[in-house]
C-alpha cells in the first residue's frame, strides 16, 4: 500500500481530490466506485469546486455507489441516494444515467444484488473505488465475519455500526437495520482502491488495517493483497 499522510481532514480532502481528478483527466470515461459519510464529504466539495473551475470534467464518467439502506422511503433525506444527489451528481453535473446505487426498496434485495454485481461488470468493471472504513473494519457494509469472496449482496447491520450511524438519525430506533453493499470480492476487483481515513478514533483499526493480520474479524485487512492501494489519512489516524 502507498501512504499519504496530511495535516489535516481539508488537506486529506484536497489531496483525495487532486488523485480522482488525475484518473479522470487520464480517462475521461472512468467507472468510479464512490462511497458516502461523513469521510468523503471534504473530497467532494473539491470535486465540485475543481468541476466550477473547468480543471476536471465529469460528463463521460460512470459511478457506483458502495451500498444503500434497505427500507427508507424514497427522497429520505438519510438515504445513500439523496446523499449522492445532493452532496455530488448535482453539484458535479452528472446525469442521472451516469449514477448507479442499489435500490434499498427493491421487492427482492438479493436479485437487486445480483443484477448490481452484473451492472458493474457490463460498464467494464470499476477503474478506481474510494473506501473509507468503519470502527471495526467495516468497508461498504461487509461487516466483520465477511468472506474475502462476497458479492454485493443485503447484509444485516451490527449494532455498532448502527449505533456509529445514529448521528444522523433522530434516534437510533429509525436507522435501518438492513443494506445492500458491494462484496469484499466486488470491492477487490476494482482496478485502484483509494481509502480515505481521519480522526484519532480510526487510529487503531487503521494500524491493524495496515499492519495487522488479514482475518475476516477486519474485513479492511483484505485491502493488503490488492495490488494498488493508496491511503490518504490525516496525522491523527496515522501518527
Amino acid at each position: 500500500m502507498k501512504l499519504i499522510k496530511c495535516p489535516t481532514p481539508e488537506a486529506v480532502a484536497q489531496q483525495a481530490a487532486q488523485f480522482v481528478i488525475e484518473r479522470i483527466n487520464a480517462k475521461p470515461a472512468a467507472v468510479l466506485g464512490l462511497p458516502t459519510g461523513g469521510t468523503p464529504l471534504g473530497m467532494y466539495a473539491e470535486l465540485a469546486k475543481a468541476v466550477r473551475e473547468k480543471r476536471v470534467d465529469m460528463r463521460d464518467i460512470t459511478t457506483f455507489n458502495l451500498d444503500e439502506y434497505c427500507g427508507l422511503p424514497p427522497g429520505d433525506p438519510q438515504s445513500y441516494d439523496v446523499f449522492m444527489r445532493s452532496n455530488f451528481y448535482m453539484p458535479c453535473g452528472l446525469n442521472p444515467p451516469q449514477s448507479h446505487i442499489p435500490n434499498g426498496n427493491a421487492a427482492d434485495p438479493d436479485a437487486e444484488a445480483l443484477a448490481y454485481d452484473a451492472a458493474i461488470r457490463a460498464a467494464g468493471g470499476i477503474d478506481l473505488q474510494v473506501l473509507g472504513i468503519g470502527h471495526n473494519g467495516h468497508i461498504g457494509f461487509n461487516e466483520p465475519g465477511t468472506p474475502p469472496d462476497s458479492r454485493t449482496q443485503a447484509v444485516q447491520l451490527t449494532d455498532k455500526t448502527r449505533q456509529a450511524n445514529a448521528r444522523f438519525f433522530s434516534t437510533i430506533d429509525d436507522v435501518p437495520t438492513r443494506a445492500i453493499t458491494m462484496g469484499i470480492g466486488t470491492i477487490l476487483e476494482a482496478r485502484e482502491i483509494l481509502l480515505l481515513v481521519n480522526g484519532a478514533d480510526k487510529a487503531e483499526i487503521l494500524a491493524a488495517t495496515l499492519r495487522g493480520p488479514v482475518t475476516p474479524d477486519n474485513p479492511a485487512s483484505f485491502l493488503q493483497n490488492h495490488p494498488c492501494v493508496t491511503v490518504i489519512a490525516d496525522a491523527a489516524a496515522m501518527p
